[in-house]
């Protein structure tokens, strides 16, 4: 499950930064998603080596996003442990992706209302950083704005690294996986939690 935004106004923000990993995922498994109304966004299938992996991107925005996560996992009879969301985190710096289990929302919003709708915290997640902007009043314009050229290949080769230890994730190796993320340590960043 891949955060973010619809519209071209929105494609290339920091907020989407989860867009950009499931269609980075998608383009390179020969993939491409379509609008699904049920589930409130667009779907993609691919195979990872002997995994099928339904990809969404939800069309709700933001902050509805757990709107489109509970009908789609609620279709297929997903438990909230067969699911990654994949979202932008403003407490790692670009460059880092982080894979986490179970915990809060973090101020996050999209991650605040899929834990309100599923009623777990149980699933995956891979924490995009975008960095901070150093005050918690610069957070919304910051997070809607789209990152300069250095800083937006920094967090697409974050992504990249993240989709290397995929199939470890799937296969159920995910202190490897952790691990291979861990190797680069993130510089300092804020932990002021913010609402976005």
């Amino acid at each position: 499950m891949g955060l973010g935004n619809p519209g071209t106004d929105h494609a290339r923000t920091r907020h989407n930064a989860g867009f950009w990993l499931v269609d980075r995922l998608a383009a390179g498994r020969g993939g491409s998603f379509r609008r699904e109304s049920k589930f409130h966004g667009e779907i993609c299938r691919v195979s990872i080596e002997d995994n099928e992996l339904w990809l969404l991107k939800p069309a709700t925005y933001m902050n509805l996003s757990g709107d489109a996560v509970a009908a789609f996992t609620r279709f297929y009879r997903l438990a909230a442990e067969q699911i990654i969301v994949a979202h932008d985190e403003l407490d790692l710096p670009p460059g880092i992706t982080r894979l986490k289990k179970d915990g809060g929302a973090g101020g996050h919003n999209g991650l605040g209302d899929i834990i309100e709708k599923l009623a777990s915290r149980e699933f995956f997640r891979f924490r995009i950083g975008i960095g901070h902007p150093g005050s918690r009043e610069l957070v919304t314009p910051f997070v809607l704005g789209r990152p300069p050229a250095s800083e937006e290949d920094e967090i697409l080769a974050s992504i990249d690294e993240a989709l290397a230890v995929l199939p470890l994730v799937l296969g159920g190796q995910i202190n490897k996986a952790m691990t291979h993320l861990n190797r680069r340590s993130p510089a300092a960043s804020s932990s002021t939690t913010t609402t976005r």
